[in-house]
């Protein structure tokens, strides 16, 4: 029986919409803000991204367990949709703002701001994709949920993209840091009232057990949870795929395609790309196996990806193989949330509760140190290409750039099939557990 509201389903969407524009505007240009408009050192910004990355790791899975112990009247999740937009504005504002000062002072605020805004990040995202697994007892309506998520954040960091650097242009142009503060305070602002909406609108419809799960025994939904573990490896991989192009495709427009408008057609492809690959993968899901979905996806990908690096040709077979290439992700993205929301039941199933605020926890934390990890293989590669801001584009840096927009995203397509030898659940297994599960909730009512 399908229980989802269609106001439910557009506030859904628009919330992870305007989630994605805040997270999109803050992930392609505060790398580029530290380095370039507050001249922080490269080495000192890669030092900021870990420190703020190991942070992370504790501050993820607290909140996780944190939410999987709330009671309200509200719910588990939905009071963190309420309060977490209006932190994440401000604090999106501050990343973004030129505090002046001395070489040293610049370093350490620029750090402070950063971690404050990954932790008020995570107050509201973990709560966002955890709801979707309570939003129904319906299999295919949960993934409608997380099909309709991916496309809104798709559509989000599209917007972003698309319109972002003319919106920098509005406020001064991409060399004046005031720019970016209006730029984050007008993307914050209309961001977070769309986020809002899931916070008024969504209900939880699988209840918890009446007593809270311990922090002690909520870590072993993931710890006793083989299939659960072998996904996240492959999550924190194939994350990097866009994470890598998004943190350096700045850099590439400017330097490799000698045009920094050029990033808002990279965007284009993107949306048309991923937007199509999403859409078409419930489909694939009700006919094929979850798991044999997402390895085809990742080998045609890694295709797509190299392919620009090997035969050339400039932006326009760039554009269409970029294109091709987020389709496949857009594929990946849907089926391996679906099986996230497998590996939930499973340990359901095997354990007697529900950990879906520490399962999203962690897959807020990878998809985090995925984009750590890409911000610091930048660093790392604009020190060894010895970049310099405003230098003349030459061989060097342009393959350089070339390499981890093209090259980089295919060895992660490839590396992120291994872990699914570990991953064990099959459909039919799937289907005996959900029932069992049902009949567990309907003895206990």
């Amino acid at each position: 029986m399908k229980t989802i509201s269609s106001a439910e389903k557009l506030a859904y969407t628009g919330s992870l919409l305007g989630q994605n524009m805040i997270y999109s505007f803050v992930t392609m240009y505060v790398m580029f803000f530290f380095t370039d408009l507050l001249r922080i050192p490269s080495e000192s910004v890669t030092i900021i991204m870990v420190a703020a990355s190991l942070w992370d790791a504790v501050n993820d899975i607290l909140m996780g367990m944190i939410a999987d112990r709330t009671k309200t009247r509200w719910g588990k999740f939905r009071p963190y949709l309420l309060a977490g937009p209006f932190v994440i504005a401000v604090t999106t504002v501050l990343c973004f703002w030129n505090f002046g000062g001395s070489a040293v002072g610049t370093v350490a605020v620029a750090a402070v701001c950063y971690v404050l805004w990954g932790m008020s990040y995570t107050v509201y995202d973990i709560p966002i994709w955890a709801i979707s697994s309570v939003s129904s007892h319906n299999a295919d309506e949960k993934n409608g949920m997380v099909t309709l998520g991916k496309i809104g954040g798709t559509l989000g960091t599209v917007i972003v993209s698309v319109g972002s650097v003319a919106l920098l242009n509005a406020f001064g142009g991409e060399r004046s840091a005031p720019a970016y503060a209006a730029a984050a305070a007008t993307i914050a602002g209309v961001g977070a009232l769309l986020m809002l909406l899931s916070g008024f609108v969504l209900r939880e419809r699988i209840t918890p057990p009446g007593k809270g799960v311990p922090f002690r025994r909520n870590i072993h939904t993931i710890l006793d949870n083989t299939p659960l573990k072998a996904l996240m490896v492959s999550l924190l991989v194939v994350n990097m795929v866009n994470n890598v192009r998004q943190v350096a495709q700045m850099y590439f427009a400017v330097y490799v395609w000698g045009d920094s408008s050029y990033v808002t057609y990279i965007g284009l492809s993107l949306v048309v790309g991923m937007i199509f690959g999403m859409a078409v993968t419930p489909a694939l899901i009700r006919r094929f196996d979850k798991k044999y979905i997402f390895i085809t996806a990742c080998a045609a990908g890694a295709v797509s990806s190299f392919l620009p690096f090997a035969v050339g040709g400039g932006p326009v077979p760039g554009l269409i193989l970029l294109g091709a290439s987020f389709a496949f992700t857009g594929v990946t993205t849907i089926s391996s949330t679906s099986m996230l929301m497998d590996a939930i039941d499973y340990a359901e199933h095997k354990l007697g509760f529900r950990g879906e605020g520490v399962v999203f926890s962690m897959n807020t934390f990878l998809n985090k140190l995925s984009s750590t990890i890409s911000k610091g293989l930048l660093g790392v590669s604009l020190t060894a290409m010895h970049y310099v801001d405003n230098m003349a584009p030459n061989a060097t840096v342009q393959t350089g750039f070339s390499a981890i927009v093209y090259v980089v995203p295919a060895v992660c397509f490839l590396l992120a099939i291994v872990p699914l030898a570990f991953y064990c659940l099959k459909p039919a297994q799937i289907e005996t557990i959900r029932a069992e599960l049902e009949n567990r909730r309907t003895a206990e009512k």
